[in-house]
């Protein structure tokens, strides 16, 4: 288990630039999400992480050494990919074994890790078969599994659930977060679903054109995102243009086109009194209502309404404006077109994004 800094990195690509000075902390036994969209660099840096690239500036440290032009087979990381990576031909214990193999291991001690690894991913009634005879759900343990065996000082994974089907993700998800927390593994995790990352990672990284625009809890991520990037990436959300009337203590109010709004400010929002100014809110941190209620009342009526069992999706209109709201337990499915309505929010949920 270790920390692992990045220090200024910078990696290029003929006239691209990957990765623009990047700077990054990760925790000892943290499991560590880099999010973002296509492009954005987080495939670029994992790969520096695990050798494969070499930084054209700036240092890769896994605690007080510094990786950056040691070769990968030298680091010590387990490596996931994307495509699971089995040998075809080999059986699920033989896969496993490979790296105990490679670094020349007695037989008796590989055979013990490989049992203890396929136990901890529960594939151990699978040693004797081949990749082809397991689900895909199955081969991913199994590719943790021989990521697990070599005692990784690090676990870097790349979108290792990506070949699976939604509800088999939400099985493996979990079931990665508990090995990785088992064997108190530093894990680095690149992905692009974000309730991937939402759901079990500790701290994650939003990055865009090679550069890390946030750093935090799911929840502060989701809560208090510090940009339009940031807010739009990671779920859904309405955004309202407005003009900053006064800040205070990180509380805000905001004249906007449905109506004057009290808010918070954004992770990294400095703003004063007279700024254009962006607010961010969840579709669901909206409520409905027919009376007008004591905070932050937006008048408006339902103009268009999905129902979906559990919850409804509205288009509710005020003026010009039209917001995306979400209604756990719906009521008001069959008040399209009908007489006014208010909508309100909490001014914790009413967020005033940077720049």
């Amino acid at each position: 288990m270790i920390s692992i800094r990045i220090e200024k990195v910078t990696k290029r690509f003929g006239a691209v630039t990957a990765l623009h000075e990047l700077d990054l902390s990760i925790e000892q036994g943290e499991l560590f999400f880099l999010l973002g969209p296509s492009g954005c660099g987080k495939t670029t840096l994992l790969r520096c992480l695990a050798g494969f690239y070499t930084p054209d500036e700036g240092r890769v440290l896994f605690g007080d050494e510094d990786v950056t032009h040691l070769a990968p087979y030298k680091r010590n990381t387990g490596m996931m990919f994307q495509s699971y990576a089995l040998w075809p031909h080999m059986t699920v214990a033989e896969n496993v074994a490979f790296g105990l193999e490679e670094r020349r291991l007695p037989r008796a001690e590989i055979e013990a890790k490989v049992a203890e690894a396929l136990e901890s991913v529960h594939m151990a009634d699978y040693a004797g078969r081949k990749p082809n005879q397991l689900s895909g759900g199955q081969q991913q343990r199994v590719a943790l599994a021989r990521a697990l065996v070599i005692r990784p000082r690090c676990l870097l994974l790349d979108e290792p659930l990506s070949n699976l089907d939604a509800k088999l993700r939400l099985e493996v998800r979990m079931e990665i977060r508990r090995v990785c927390k088992e064997f108190k593994l530093t894990t680095v995790y690149v992905t692009h679903d974000q309730k991937e990352a939402l759901s079990i990672s500790d701290r994650m990284a939003i990055l865009d054109a090679g550069r890390v625009l946030q750093v935090g809890t799911p929840q502060d991520i989701y809560r208090r995102p510090g940009s339009k990037v940031v807010a739009d990436f990671i779920g859904e959300t309405n955004f309202i243009e407005g003009r900053l009337l006064s800040a205070s203590g990180g509380r805000v109010r905001v004249q906007t086109a449905v109506g004057e709004l009290e808010g918070v400010l954004g992770t990294g929002a400095e703003h004063a009194a007279g700024d254009r100014v962006t607010v961010s809110v969840r579709p669901e941190c909206w409520t409905i209502s027919t009376g007008r209620p004591d905070r932050n009342p937006v008048r408006g009526r339902i103009g268009k309404s999905v129902y979906l069992g559990e919850n409804a999706q509205y288009d509710f209109v005020c003026g010009e404006t039209s917001l995306k709201i979400l209604e756990l337990n719906p009521r008001f499915t069959d008040r399209a077109g009908a007489a006014e309505l208010y909508a309100s929010a909490s001014p914790d949920d009413v967020v005033v994004l940077r720049d």
